[in-house]
C-alpha cells in the first residue's frame, strides 16, 4: 500500500519547494499514484481547513509569508553576535518567522529595539526563514549629500558638484569609507559642526570617478533639480501608516487577480483578471477587472506626504536607481500589491463584447489579495505552451482568459486605429560597479501589449465615469501635430520614397498608412522616429481636448498613483464622486487643479530630460572604450552644422560635424533636409545608410562625434581644399532667402 506522507512532511515539502505546490507535484515528490491520490487530496483539504495551507486554484501554498518589504524590530544580538529581527506586521497564526539581518559596510549601527524598513529574501536550509537587507532605519532620515571627496591629513572634505554651491562638509578620519581623493561620494550628515565650522558628514557610498557611469544618474538628478531626499516629517508620516482593513470596502480577496511586471519590479501597483462573460446576450464577451493600489487611503490631501508627492509630481527612472514619488514604506510595501498579502485597492469591473467594445463599467473601493506575482516572460511562455510550475495552475482559469480578452481588445484597437509606432525600447544593463555591460533592445511580447490595453481601457473608464458624474479631474491630453511639424514629416517621408496624405483633416490612420509603407524596409525605424518627433507633447489639464495619439475622446491617468500624482487626483475624484470616504478630492485640490496640471506636466518633462541625458551619458561611457571603431547607421537629422546619425547597434545618436564632411562648401536646404557639396555635388539626406568611425565619446556630456566613411555603401574619400566655386554669391543667397519667405507666406495664407 502506498504510504501517505504526514502533515508535517507535506508542510516541510511546500516550505522548501514553493514553486512546486500543485497536487501532482506533491504526489510525484512522495511517489503517490493511482487511488492513493484521493487520500492525499483528503490530507491536503484538512491542512487547508486547519489554516496551515491555502488552496489557490490547483495549487497549495503557505499563507504565512511576509511581504518582500516589511517593517521589522531589531532583537538583541545572540551569543555569536548575529542580529535577528521580528516582523511588526504578522498576520499568520503560527510562530513568527525568524529573520536574520545582513548588514553592509555602509549601514548605520543598529541596536535592540530599533525599527527598520527592510527588503526580505526567503531562504531554505537554514535555522532562519528570511534574510533582511536594510532600506532605512525608521525614525532616522539623514540628509544625503553628493559631492567630490578631497582628502586631508585627518579625513577630508566633501565639495558639492552643484554649480554655484559653496557649502562643504568635513569628514572625520573614521568616516571616509576608504574614499580616495577626487572620488565622487554619497554621504549623510553625521553630527554637529566640527573644526573650521563645517558640518560633519559620513560617507556611505563611493561612486568613483565623477565621470564614471555609476555617477551619471546621480549627477543628472542633481543637475535637473529632482528631489531625491524625503523630509523628516514625510518619512515619519509614512512610517506611521498601517495596512488598511476591510471596513466598508468590497471584499475582492476571492478574485484570482494577478500582477504582471518586469522580473526586477520593486513595486506592483496594478493587478488584472479576465473571465468569459456568462451573460447569454454577450456571447464571446469578457468581464475584465483592473485593480489599482489605493494610494489615496495613505496620502491624504494637505498632508506632508501629499505636499511632497505633488512637489515631485512623478517617480523618475534611471538604469541604476529609481527616485520614487512616495517613500519606500508606501511605494514598496503598503501600496504594492504583493502576492498573498491583503492590500487596499480601487478597482473597475468592465464588460466588453466580442469585438472589444466597452459595454459597461463599475468602480469600487475594495480589499484584494494577489494570487500570483508574475513576470511578462512567465505569462508569455505559459500562453505559448511552456508553463512553469508557478504558471501551470493558473493557465486555464487566469492566463488563457486574459489573452482572450486581449484579443478582443485588439479588434477594437484596429477599428479605432490609434497611432501604431514601433519603437524598440533600449535596455542598459549595468554591472555591480555601475559600468555598462550591454545595450540591448527590450523584447516586446503580447504580455506587454495585454497589460497596456487593459490599462488604457481602465483609464478611459475613469475619464468617462467622472465626466458622467460631472466631477472635476485631470485629463491626459494629446493634441494633433502642428502644420509645420507635419510638413517636416512629409519631407522626411518624401526623401525616403513614401507619401503622407495631404489636404484633409489629419487622423491617426493617415500616419499609420505611412508607417505601413515603411514597415519591413530599411527606413522603418527612421519613419517611426520622425513620426514620433512630429507629435506634440502630451500634458495634463482640467479641460478635455482628447487624446490624438490614442484616438480617444476622453482619457485620464488612473492606473499608477504610486508613481504619478495625476492618478492620485483621479482616485480622489472617484472617492468623492462615489462617497467612499473623507479622503477624496478636497476643495483646495479643486481650486488648484489648473496649477497642479501645469506643475506635474513640468515635472514629467523634467524627469524625461534627466532620464534621456542619463541614457546618453551611459551610452557615451559604454562606447568610449570603442573610439576608433566603425559602426553602421542611418542619417536621422540634417542641420547647418552637421549630420545626425542613429547607430544600428545601440540606437545611440552621434554627430558628424560639417567640417568632417570635407573641405568643400555644403549648401543646406532646410525644406528638403539635405546638404549638397558645392564642388562634388555630393547630396546627403535623411534616411541614407552610412558607415562611420567613432572619433570621440564624452561621457560627461553624452556626446558622440563621428567621421563619415561611406554613404549608401559608397566610400567617401578625402577631398581636397575647396576652390570656393561652389559658394553662392551673396546676391543669389539673399534672393533665394526672400523667395523662400514669400513662398512660406503664400502657403500660410492658403492654409487659413
Amino acid at each position: 500500500m502506498t504510504r501517505i506522507p504526514s502533515k508535517p512532511e507535506i508542510l516541510d515539502w511546500i516550505a522548501t519547494h514553493p514553486t512546486q505546490t500543485a497536487k501532482r507535484d506533491i504526489a510525484r515528490a512522495f511517489g503517490i499514484k493511482g487511488a492513493a491520490r484521493i487520500e492525499l487530496k483528503r490530507v491536503l483539504k484538512e491542512l487547508a481547513d486547519e489554516g496551515h495551507l491555502e488552496k489557490r486554484r490547483k495549487s497549495y501554498r503557505d499563507p504565512e509569508r511576509l511581504p518582500p518589504v516589511s517593517v521589522l524590530q531589531v532583537l538583541p544580538p545572540n551569543a555569536e553576535g548575529d542580529l535577528f529581527a521580528k516582523p511588526l506586521e504578522w498576520h499568520g497564526e503560527g510562530a513568527e518567522p525568524r529573520i536574520l539581518f545582513i548588514a553592509r559596510d555602509s549601514d548605520p549601527a543598529l541596536g535592540a529595539g530599533d525599527r527598520i524598513l527592510a527588503r526580505l529574501q526567503e531562504v531554505s536550509g537554514e535555522e532562519h526563514h528570511y534574510e533582511a537587507r536594510l532600506i532605512r532605519k525608521i525614525g532616522s532620515n539623514p540628509q544625503r549629500i553628493l559631492g567630490v571627496f578631497r582628502k586631508g591629513t585627518e579625513g577630508g572634505r566633501i565639495v558639492p558638484i552643484d554649480k554655484g554651491a559653496d557649502k562643504e562638509w568635513m569628514v572625520p578620519g573614521d568616516a571616509t569609507h576608504g574614499a580616495k581623493d577626487g572620488e565622487l561620494v554619497e554621504a549623510e550628515l553625521a553630527g554637529p559642526r566640527g573644526r573650521m565650522g563645517l558640518p560633519r558628514a559620513r560617507i556611505v557610498d563611493r561612486l568613483g570617478d565623477p565621470t564614471a557611469p555609476k555617477a551619471v544618474s546621480l549627477i543628472a538628478i542633481h543637475q535637473h533639480g529632482i528631489p531625491d531626499a524625503f523630509p523628516d516629517d514625510v518619512i515619519a508620516e509614512a512610517d506611521r501608516a498601517k495596512p488598511a482593513g476591510l471596513g466598508n470596502r468590497e471584499d475582492l480577496r476571492a478574485l484570482p487577480l494577478v500582477t504582471i511586471d518586469p522580473p526586477d519590479a520593486r513595486d506592483r501597483d496594478d493587478a488584472v483578471l479576465a473571465s468569459p462573460d456568462d451573460d447569454p446576450k454577450n456571447e464571446g464577451g469578457f468581464v475584465i477587472w483592473v485593480a489599482i493600489a489605493d494610494v489615496a487611503h495613505y496620502v491624504r490631501p494637505g498632508s506632508a506626504l501629499d505636499r511632497e508627492a505633488r512637489k515631485r509630481g512623478n517617480s523618475s527612472y534611471f538604469p541604476d536607481r529609481v527616485v520614487p514619488m512616495l517613500p519606500d514604506r508606501l511605494s514598496g510595501d503598503l501600496c504594492s500589491l504583493h502576492e498573498g498579502v491583503p492590500r487596499a485597492c480601487v478597482a473597475v469591473r468592465i464588460k466588453i463584447d466580442a469585438q472589444g467594445q466597452k459595454l459597461s463599467h463599475r468602480f469600487t473601493r475594495g480589499l484584494m489579495q494577489s494570487a500570483a506575482a508574475l513576470s511578462y516572460a512567465e505569462v508569455q511562455e505559459a500562453r505559448d505552451g511552456a508553463p512553469s510550475n508557478k504558471t501551470a495552475p493558473l493557465l486555464d482559469d487566469v492566463i488563457v482568459p486574459l489573452y482572450g480578452a486581449y484579443h478582443a481588445l485588439t479588434r477594437a484597437r484596429k477599428t479605432r486605429q490609434p497611432l501604431d509606432l514601433d519603437l524598440p525600447e533600449r535596455r542598459i544593463e549595468l554591472s555591480e560597479d555601475g559600468h555598462v555591460k550591454s545595450v540591448n533592445f527590450r523584447e516586446r511580447l503580447d504580455a506587454h501589449r495585454l497589460i497596456e490595453e487593459f490599462m488604457v481601457l481602465a483609464n478611459v473608464a475613469a475619464a468617462e465615469e467622472l465626466t458622467r458624474m460631472r466631477r472635476p479631474l485631470l485629463f491626459r491630453v494629446h493634441e494633433e501635430p502642428s502644420p509645420e511639424k507635419l510638413d517636416a514629416l512629409r519631407d522626411v517621408a518624401a526623401a525616403s520614397g513614401f507619401t503622407l496624405a495631404k489636404g484633409q483633416v489629419l487622423q491617426t490612420r493617415h500616419l499609420n498608412d505611412l508607417l505601413d509603407q515603411a514597415m519591413g524596409t530599411d527606413f522603418s525605424e527612421l519613419i517611426n522616429i520622425s513620426t514620433l518627433r512630429s507629435m506634440t507633447q502630451a500634458y495634463y489639464t482640467p479641460e478635455n481636448f482628447g487624446h490624438f495619439g490614442l484616438a480617444l475622446r476622453s482619457y485620464a491617468h488612473f492606473t499608477s498613483p504610486i508613481r504619478r500624482y495625476a492618478d492620485l487626483i483621479v482616485h480622489r475624484a472617484l472617492i468623492t464622486a462615489h462617497g467612499w470616504g473623507k479622503d477624496g478630492l478636497s476643495p483646495e485640490d479643486i481650486d488648484e487643479l489648473e496649477a497642479t496640471a501645469q506643475h506635474i506636466s513640468d515635472t514629467e518633462r523634467r524627469s524625461m530630460v534627466a532620464e534621456r541625458d542619463t541614457t546618453d551619458r551611459y551610452l557615451a561611457a559604454y562606447l568610449s572604450e570603442r573610439v576608433g571603431s566603425e559602426f553602421t547607421g542611418r542619417i536621422s537629422g540634417i542641420a547647418r552644422f552637421g549630420v545626425f546619425v542613429k547607430l544600428d547597434e545601440t540606437g545611440a545618436d552621434g554627430l558628424i560635424p560639417i567640417r568632417e564632411l570635407g573641405r568643400e562648401y555644403f549648401h543646406y536646404d532646410r525644406e528638403a533636409q539635405t546638404l549638397m557639396g558645392a564642388d562634388t555635388g555630393l547630396e546627403i539626406g535623411i534616411g541614407q545608410r552610412v558607415t562611420v568611425r567613432l572619433s570621440a565619446a564624452v561621457p560627461v556630456t553624452g556626446g558622440l562625434t563621428l567621421e563619415l566613411l561611406s554613404l549608401e555603401d559608397k566610400a567617401i574619400g578625402a577631398r581636397g581644399p575647396s576652390s570656393g566655386k561652389g559658394r553662392p554669391p551673396r546676391r543669389k543667397a539673399a534672393h533665394a532667402k526672400a523667395k523662400a519667405a514669400r513662398t512660406k507666406r503664400k502657403v500660410s495664407r492658403t492654409r487659413r
